[in-house]
C-alpha cells in the first residue's frame, strides 16, 4: 500500500507520463476529426509537456513546490495548439494545488486533479464538452469522491484512470464530429496517456521514451530577414484612402492593376482604401485624383526599409529606433504567404501553421522583438489562437489578438487596418472584417471516413470549407472548382487562390483560366503560397 507521494516520486511520475504520451503521440495525431495530413494534437501535447520536462530538469532538489512550479512554467511557455494550451492550464492548476506540500495523499492528488480541471475551464472562453475538458473534469470529480474512501494511491489512481477512460469513450456521444469520424477525442486520449504513465511510475515500472530524438523540442523559425532586396520588383508600398462617389472599388481595382502587384482595394460608402506595390506612386495617385480627393497617403521605399533590417545586431537596432505606434505579428506556413504578409507590413512572421503550431514562447519572442506601443497578432489558424492569447496575458505590452482562423482572414484583416484611428476602433473594424471573407482548403485524406454526408477514402483529394467537409474525389482541379462553386454566392466578387508547394505554376495558371471561363462575373486572382500539404487555399470575398 502506498499512502503518500514525495517529491522524487512526483518527478518520476511526470517524466513517465510525458514519455508515455511521447511514445504514442502518432496514435493521438491520427484521432484528428478531419482526415487531413496535419493532425497534430499528439505532437502539440507532447511538445508542450517536453518543455515542462526541460524546466523540470533544472530543479536539483525534490521539493514538491519547486517541481510543481517548474512544470507549470515549462508547460505554459511551451504550450502549442489548443490542446497544448489546455494541458498547460491543467498542469498549472495541478501544481498550484500541491504548493507547500511535503507529501501528497489521495485527497491531495484528487484536489490537484480537480484544480487542474477548474483552471483549464476558466482559461477557455467557450468550453466545449466532448473534449479533453470533459475527460479532466469527469475524472477530477470522480477523484474527489474516490479519495474519501480509498487511501491507497495505487488503487486510487487505477480507479481514476478507469473513469478517465470511460469518460473518453463517451466523448463521441457529446460531439457529433467525433461520432461521424468514428474516433474519440484526441486531447482526452493524450491526457489519459499521461495519467497511465504516471500510474506505471507509481507501480515501479516507469515508462521510458522509445526514441530520444523525438524529445527534442522542434524549433519554429522566424521568417523575416530571408528576402533578398534584389527580389523586390516594385519598390514603393503605396497606400491611400480615396473619397469618391463617382467610381466603385472594383473600378479602382481594375484601374490600378497595371501599376504593380500586392493590390488590395476595399470600399465602403464613398470611401475606398487602396494598397499597392508600385514603381510609379506618383502616377497611381494622379490617376486616383481624377475621381475624388485623397484623404490619407502613405508611401514607403521597401528596398531601403528591408536593407535597414539586414544588420548584424538586430537587438541593438531595435533598442535605438524610435518606438512606433503599431506592430504586427502573423503566423504563416509557406514562403509565398510569408512574403505577402511582409508586403502588408507585418513586422514578424512566425513560421508555423497546420503542420507546426507555434508555442506561447514563440509569440513571446516575437512580441519582445518589436518596438511598438501596440502589437496586433494574427494567428491565422484556429488551433493557434489560444497560444497567442496566452502570450498576451503574459506580456506587459499592449497586445491585441485578432482571432483569424485562416490565412484569407489574416489578409482581409490587414487590408482593413487603419493607422489613423485608435486601437479600439481598429480592433472592432478588424473583428468585423473577419465575416467578409469565406475560405476553403484543398488537401488529401489520410484515412477513410464519412463526414457531413461526404464519403472519403484514404488518398482522396478533399475540399474543406468553413470547418466542414464539402467534397472528395480524385482530381485536385475538380475538387478545387467544386469548392469554389460551393463558396461563391450572389454577393461574391473576388476569388483568390494561393497554390501550394506541390502545385506547379503552369497547373495553377491553367486552373485559373478554367475558373475564369466558368465564373465570368468573378475576378479570379492567383498567388504562390508555397504552403505544404495543401494544394490550394481559397479566399472568396
Amino acid at each position: 500500500m502506498i499512502q503518500y507521494i514525495e517529491g522524487k516520486m512526483l518527478r518520476d511520475m511526470f517524466v513517465s507520463g510525458a514519455n508515455n504520451l511521447q511514445n504514442h503521440k502518432d496514435l493521438v495525431d491520427k484521432l484528428n476529426v478531419f482526415p487531413v495530413p496535419d493532425g497534430d494534437t499528439g505532437t502539440n501535447m507532447s511538445l508542450t509537456i517536453s518543455y515542462a520536462m526541460k524546466e523540470l530538469a533544472k530543479v536539483e532538489n525534490d521539493s514538491i513546490t519547486d517541481i510543481g512550479k517548474s512544470l507549470s512554467k515549462g508547460s505554459l511557455m511551451g504550450a502549442r495548439g489548443n490542446s497544448g494550451v489546455i494541458l498547460s492550464q491543467i498542469i498549472r492548476g495541478f501544481s498550484k494545488s500541491i504548493e507547500g506540500k511535503e507529501q501528497i495523499s489521495t485527497e491531495d492528488l484528487a484536489k490537484a486533479f480537480k484544480n487542474g480541471s477548474d483552471t483549464a475551464y476558466k482559461a477557455v472562453i467557450k468550453p466545449i464538452e466532448g473534449t479533453i475538458l470533459t475527460v479532466v473534469r469527469e475524472s477530477g470529480e470522480y477523484a474527489i469522491k474516490a479519495s474519501k474512501k480509498e487511501k491507497d494511491l495505487l488503487k486510487f489512481l487505477e480507479m481514476v484512470i478507469a473513469e478517465a477512460n470511460e469518460s473518453l469513450e463517451r466523448t463521441p456521444e457529446l460531439l457529433k464530429n467525433l461520432k461521424e469520424a468514428g474516433v474519440v477525442d484526441s486531447g482526452g486520449k493524450g491526457l489519459v496517456l499521461i495519467y497511465e504513465g504516471m500510474y506505471e511510475a507509481l507501480k515501479g515500472n516507469p515508462i521510458k521514451a522509445k526514441d530520444l530524438n523525438d524529445s527534442k523540442v522542434q524549433e519554429v523559425k522566424q521568417a523575416g530577414t530571408s528576402i533578398n532586396t534584389e527580389d523586390i520588383k516594385f519598390c514603393y508600398c503605396t497606400e491611400f484612402i480615396l473619397e469618391s462617389n463617382s467610381i466603385s472599388d472594383t473600378e479602382i481595382r481594375d484601374m490600378m492593376l497595371k501599376y504593380g502587384d500586392s493590390l488590395a482595394v476595399v470600399g465602403d460608402e464613398g470611401i475606398i482604401k487602396v494598397h499597392i506595390h508600385t514603381n510609379d506612386p506618383g502616377l497611381v495617385l494622379q490617376d486616383a485624383l481624377k475621381h475624388g480627393q485623397l484623404v490619407t497617403i502613405k508611401i514607403e521605399n521597401m528596398k531601403l526599409q528591408h536593407e535597414n533590417t539586414l544588420v548584424d545586431d538586430a537587438d541593438e537596432i531595435a533598442q535605438s529606433v524610435e518606438e512606433k505606434e503599431y506592430g504586427f505579428i502573423a503566423t504563416s506556413m509557406g514562403e509565398g504567404l510569408a512574403k505577402i504578409f511582409k508586403d502588408f507590413g507585418v513586422d514578424y512572421i512566425i513560421e508555423g501553421g497546420q503542420t507546426m503550431n507555434p508555442s506561447t514562447e514563440d509569440f513571446m519572442n516575437a512580441i519582445d522583438s518589436i518596438n511598438a506601443k501596440n502589437i496586433f497578432i494574427f494567428p491565422n489558424n484556429s488551433n493557434i489562437i489560444m497560444a497567442a492569447n496566452q502570450a498576451k496575458e503574459l506580456s506587459d505590452k499592449n497586445i491585441v489578438v485578432i482571432p483569424t482562423k485562416n490565412t484569407p482572414q489574416g489578409f482581409t484583416a490587414l487590408v482593413n487596418f487603419n493607422a489613423d484611428v485608435s486601437v479600439e476602433e481598429n480592433e472592432q473594424a478588424l473583428m468585423e472584417s473577419l465575416t467578409m471573407v469565406k475560405s476553403g482548403q484543398v488537401t488529401f485524406a489520410v484515412r477513410d471516413t464519412v463526414m457531413n454526408d461526404v464519403e472519403v477514402k484514404e488518398g482522396n483529394i478533399i475540399g474543406i470549407a468553413e470547418s466542414k467537409m464539402m467534397d472528395a474525389g480524385d482530381s485536385v482541379d475538380e475538387i478545387t472548382t467544386s469548392l469554389v462553386e460551393k463558396l461563391v454566392d450572389e454577393d461574391s466578387a473576388i476569388v483568390t487562390l494561393f497554390y501550394g508547394e506541390d502545385v506547379t505554376e503552369e497547373d495553377a495558371n491553367n486552373l485559373r483560366d478554367e475558373l475564369e471561363e466558368k465564373f465570368e462575373d468573378l475576378d479570379i486572382e492567383l498567388y504562390y503560397g508555397g504552403q505544404p500539404l495543401y494544394y490550394y487555399l481559397i479566399s472568396v470575398e
